[in-house]
């Protein structure tokens, strides 16, 4: 019997001369399928190596003749017809009689943006050896699979060869054609890795794409110009979170995360309860500035009432849910449901709860159903998980119809956004959100945003869904601030006790002839808005808490930052000689038209408190991150001493926090 090359070579005379590169790039991919089956768990081996654990004959001992270093030279023209071996070789088992997928041996990809996806609905098409093959050529070497016809028994022999690497599925060649299956115009997203699989080591973090809604800190006003500050209220706390988040990561926030009065509103404080069935408290303290000697601060303090348990009314909950491919990280998606299954024991059985979801189209996952019912709730939750687009809008216009079949008279309805913000099908610009939850929110529903995950967090979006939604946004990093938003304060934040309410004060020129408020950028009103029932703002749930802070400067102060104007305002009436200013306080009772307004002197007298004293350390916490040009040289020493002098009360802890977030926001800053 002649020799098996000799029997190759004459077969091969009557070949075609192969394209130089088509031979170059099949013997690459020879060489790499072959290392694959000498061991893809370690490095590929040497020549000698090979030379000493091939077979002695048979099909095997031509393939290691053919593949070894003097070979190559001799029969590189054989490579063309050899590519149809080296596709079909390397498979983990030849004895399986169908097609087997199999990739280079490696963990798997991490989820990641991707071109238009395929709707879930969808089947994705199986891709061929040829598609595959072709991907490979045009150097593409992470992508090469290869699917194997079926193999004949007398393979098995083949199974003396060191094992193969384990096959760990198709996830990069299944994301390519994801990519580039059809989905409605102008969607992009991401398409997540197979459940189960571990993300790639090494590989690239994806591109940060997060978005801030923030605003320029307010300048000092002179009172003789602008005596009138008029703002919304707001009760959002995600800013502090988000700054948490950054700080504990090893990184100093950039300042537009920062919007200091959620910051000092993410704290409670022991301000007086109303009395005599009155709606609100307010409480205002006087004190100097911290940070300037030569200004005093005056803060204000707005104390909810808060109604028994039992008489709350029956509520109406729709938790409309992000399950696109974004959300499939460990501190989103599985967070979120952590989160939400803790608030459960908090409902009471009268109380509904309905779950839409939404990733490439809007779904209703769980019908309205009692909340005594808790484990059909729970496990509907337990099965949801991430992938696709995200298709915020649908969701919405679901979540809306929902919430509207479960509402009865007396009852609260309320939409409880779980996202990590990135809308991106459909009506996905802030201004377009917000104008459809503006409408929506006359016909009585209210919508809460949880923000979760870092990265591509559209804070804006979280924002403008929140503020005209009449709810709050709050960002979720852990699972105790998820107790504390929906366990703690859940009565604050889903049962509301006032809508629309606008704090205005009116400075007195003859006693202060400057002042700023620190925070609220964003909730800024024009002073015509404040008696105009029809313009909105903020939302106050049972309980709640509000603070505000102005630094204010005496006229002929050293601290003045404007020169006094040739003519000034006229003197104040005799009423008011002495007083700093004039809180006025406007709402509205939920579902009403007509608003209340309530007025009370702000004398300068009123003494400052520990309470009052650790919102101004974190007011300066907050200043000191945004790199405010009004604390001299006040710096992180100084805030951290004044918060701990000031601790006070702190049962949970989340103040010594806010002390040790200083701390390491002043070893990040001296990097």
């Amino acid at each position: 019997m002649s020799d098996d090359l000799d029997d190759l070579r004459s077969a091969l005379q009557a070949a075609p001369a192969p394209d130089g590169q088509a031979k170059a790039r099949a013997m690459a991919l020879a060489m790499e399928n072959f290392d694959r089956l000498q061991g893809t768990a370690q490095a590929p081996r040497s020549s000698e190596d090979r030379h000493q654990a091939a077979p002695p004959n048979g099909v095997r001992r031509m393939f290691h003749y053919l593949t070894s270093r003097p070979a190559l030279a001799l029969t590189t023209s054989a490579a063309a017809l050899l590519i149809g071996v080296a596709v079909i070789l390397p498979v983990a088992d030849l004895r399986i009689g169908k097609p087997t997928a199999v990739v280079a041996p490696k963990e798997a990809p991490v989820a990641r943006k991707a071109g238009p996806v395929a709707p879930q609905d969808e089947a994705v098409p199986e891709p061929t050896a040829t598609d595959d093959l072709a991907l490979t050529a045009e150097g593409d070497a992470s992508a090469s699979v290869a699917l194997a016809e079926p193999v004949p028994e007398p393979m098995a022999e083949l199974d003396a060869a060191p094992p193969a690497a384990p096959v760990v599925g198709m996830a990069e060649t299944e994301m390519r054609l994801r990519s580039e299956a059809p989905m409605p115009d102008g969607a992009m997203g991401y398409v997540a890795a197979p459940s189960g699989l571990a993300p790639e080591a090494g590989s690239a973090p994806a591109e940060n794409t997060e978005a801030f809604a923030n605003a320029a800190p307010n300048p000092v006003k002179v009172t003789a110009e602008e005596p009138v500050s008029t703002f919304s209220i707001d009760v959002d706390t995600a800013s502090y979170a988000v700054v948490r988040s950054s700080l504990t990561s090893g990184i100093l926030p950039a300042p537009e995360q920062v919007r200091v009065e959620e910051m000092v509103n993410y704290f409670p404080y022991a301000y007086p309860a109303p009395e005599n069935g009155a709606a609100f408290a307010s409480t205002v303290a006087v004190m100097p500035t911290p940070w300037n000697p030569g200004t005093r601060l005056v803060t204000i303090g707005i104390q909810g009432a808060l109604p028994a348990v039992a008489d709350r009314p029956p509520l109406n909950l729709v938790f409309l849910i992000d399950t696109s491919g974004s959300m499939d990280e460990p501190n989103r998606l599985p967070l979120l449901k952590q989160s939400l299954m803790l608030m459960l024991p908090e409902l009471r059985p009268e109380d509904q709860v309905a779950i839409v979801t939404y990733a490439g189209s809007a779904g209703l996952v769980l019908p309205p159903t009692q909340a005594a019912d808790r484990a059909a709730i729970v496990s509907a939750l337990d099965i949801l998980s991430a992938g696709g687009a995200t298709a915020g809008a649908e969701g919405l216009e679901l979540a809306y119809q929902v919430a509207e079949g479960m509402k009865a008279e007396g009852e609260v309805t309320r939409i409880l956004l779980a996202t990590d913000g990135d809308f991106n099908v459909g009506v996905s610009d802030p201004e377009g959100l917000e104008a459809y939850v503006a409408k929506k929110r006359a016909t009585g529903t209210y919508l809460s945003v949880l923000g979760f995950g870092r990265g591509n967090l559209d804070d804006a979006v979280m924002q403008a869904l929140a503020q005209n939604g009449n709810g709050q946004a709050a960002y979720i990093d852990t699972l105790s601030e998820a107790r504390k938003v929906l366990v703690d304060q859940l009565t604050g934040a889903l049962f509301p006790i006032a809508d629309d309410v606008k704090i205005q004060v009116e400075w007195n020129p003859a006693t202060v002839a400057e002042y700023r408020l620190i925070g609220y950028e964003t909730r800024a009103l024009r002073r015509e808005d404040f008696n105009n029932d029809r313009v909105d703002a903020g939302e106050i749930g049972a309980g709640t808490q509000v603070t505000a802070i102005y630094e204010v400067t005496a006229p002929g102060s050293e601290a003045l930052l404007n020169d006094p104007l040739r003519y000034g305002a006229a003197p104040a009436t005799e009423a008011a000689e002495g007083e700093l200013g004039y809180l006025r306080l406007r709402w509205k009772a939920p579902g009403a038209t007509a608003s209340t307004l309530v007025e009370t002197p702000i004398t300068g007298r009123e003494p400052a408190t520990t309470e009052t004293r650790f919102a101004a350390a974190i007011a300066g916490f907050g200043q000191l991150l945004r790199g405010s040009v009004y604390l001299g040289d006040w710096g992180w020493d100084q805030a951290i001493d004044l918060a701990l002098a000031n601790r006070g009360e702190d049962p949970f802890g989340y103040r010594i926090e806010a002390v040790n977030l200083m701390r390491l926001a002043k070893g990040l800053s001296a990097n």
